[in-house]
């Protein structure tokens, strides 16, 4: 007979027990896995540790187990439960996921300021390197630069050390002394060449160059960009666009345009040209260049239309990247243009994305004669709830109260016509979470009240368990309490295992 760990009793009074209630007892492999990916996390936020180790060990499935007992290893030593930590981390079984376990509790004692503690459990990995690069963080964060320099020296991987020297400058920097951020943001670039991996050592210049630029000092950015941008040129595989088109972009943060637009003339790849022209058109328009950024962004458009499926080799990058030159068209006060691209994306997924984006965008800038009219082209039920909802969020943002909640009710009634389950009960949630957010209890709750009723009837047991925990996270706080009425029906629920 299976042990199980949530009561009857329990789970009647507490939904997410309800979840886990019903989540122990699924027979299938990987729907239990499912579930419980969603509702050990949820008993990790409560410090329910030895529950959320039990949980993790009913999963059958031995990377989705590793990783949950990972989480709880981690919790564990941010709650000082040290012996319970190393436990738990020496019962995972794939030896990456440990190490990866044992790393992370180290590195959540050095957070603490536990560093004698972290160096303890870094004897037991093979690679403590990311431990002595945190440890030097703290140690300089703290007024202590010699002790981080001797940790430093102890970090011998170049990819650890080059974040640690970069995590160093900002605290500097943060703390007003400017040149001691640059003699670090220096350290960081010269070990940065040490880097093996071209990819990586080309991505570490392109962030030191953006830390050059918070610090005030283009002149270096543009350096470390120039470096990014000439091993950049010497790759011979499918990333060397990108990072040209990074490089480009750094040149732009760095405000270096005629720079920019030189490189720019390296890249073949039409979505990255693409890409780069959407980032000019943003740079002319805040410099006020407003005619030459609608050009560019027209021009970037144009591009990108006329890629040929046989040149386009990240379709949903493509797609992604239509939606934001479509968002970018709202910004520059070109409403209708907007509406026609994002309709016209070929991806549905992408194209709801894009509109989705247009309908929020509109209604902040008080357009909703185009939000609505954006928010019509969606034509799955659903989704366009999700839009409202979005189009609620701006009206927040934009603190008109009264209209936000009309559009939270019009999402409610709308959602309430779509014959899927699952979305509806999620969509009810996200409902329910922002009246609760906004002050408004008793709309909450009755929402809440339709979705566990949805959830309810939910055949499949793996989403029912993981809608029920995700309507649980409604019930944090004391905002809503379960009702006789509201038990009654977990119960029902309950009663189908």
């Amino acid at each position: 007979m299976a042990e199980y760990f949530i009561a009857y009793e329990d789970a009647v009074h507490d939904l997410l027990a309800a979840a886990a209630y019903i989540g122990e007892r699924i027979k299938s492999g990987d729907g239990r896995a499912s579930a419980m990916t969603a509702i050990v996390p949820r008993y990790l936020s409560r410090n329910n540790v030895d529950l959320a180790a039990e949980l993790a060990n009913t999963v059958d499935d031995p990377f989705t187990r590793d990783k949950l007992l990972t989480e709880t290893a981690e919790k564990c030593a941010e709650i000082d439960d040290d012996e319970y930590a190393l436990q738990l981390a020496e019962s995972v079984e794939e030896f990456g996921l440990q190490q990866q376990a044992l790393e992370r509790i180290a590195l959540e004692k050095i957070r603490k300021g536990q560093v004698g503690k972290a160096f303890e459990t870094a004897e037991s990995i093979h690679h403590p390197d990311y431990v002595y690069a945190a440890a030097a963080v703290h140690a300089s964060a703290n007024g202590k630069p010699e002790e981080a320099k001797g940790f430093l020296d102890k970090t011998e991987f170049a990819s650890a050390k080059v974040s640690a020297l970069q995590a160093m400058a900002m605290t500097e920097f943060a703390g007003g002394n400017k040149q001691a951020c640059v003699d670090l943001l220096n350290d960081a670039q010269a070990t940065a060449a040490e880097i093996e991996h071209n990819e990586e050592r080309i991505r570490t210049f392109c962030e030191i160059g953006n830390h050059f630029v918070e610090a005030g000092r283009n002149d270096l950015a543009i350096k470390a960009y120039d470096t990014a941008r000439g091993e950049a040129e010497q790759l011979d595989n499918v990333h060397r666009d990108a990072f040209i088109a990074a490089a480009v972009m750094g040149f732009l943060h760095a405000g270096s345009m005629d720079t920019a637009d030189r490189t720019l003339d390296l890249i073949s790849d039409k979505t990255q040209m693409s890409n780069c022209l959407l980032a000019f058109s943003k740079y002319l328009w805040e410099r006020g260049e407003k005619d030459e950024a609608i050009d560019a962004l027209d021009e970037s458009y144009q591009i990108l239309r006329s890629q040929k499926e046989t040149e386009t080799r990240d379709s949903k990058s493509r797609f992604a990247l239509l939606g934001s030159i479509a968002v970018q068209n709202a910004g520059f006060e070109k409403a209708e243009r907007a509406i026609e691209i994002a309709s016209s994306i070929e991806d549905n997924d992408h194209r709801t994305s894009a509109l989705t984006q247009l309908s929020a965008v509109f209604t902040l800038r008080r357009e909703d004669e185009y939000a609505r009219r954006a928010l019509n082209e969606i034509s799955d039920d659903s989704e366009r709830a999700y839009a409202l909802i979005s189009m609620s969020d701006a009206e927040e943002q934009l603190s008109e109260r009264v209209p936000a909640n009309q559009l939270l009710e019009e999402a409610f009634h709308l959602i309430d016509e779509v014959p899927q389950l699952t979305a509806r009960s999620m969509a009810y949630n996200e409902i329910a979470r922002r009246f609760l957010e906004r002050g408004e209890t008793q709309q909450a709750a009755e929402i809440f009240t339709v979705s566990l009723r949805t959830v309810g009837d939910i055949r499949d047991e793996s989403t029912r368990a993981k809608n029920l925990a995700s309507l649980s996270d409604l019930l944090v706080g004391g905002g809503i309490e379960l009702t006789d009425e509201q038990q009654q029906m977990v119960e029902n629920l309950l009663s189908r295992k």
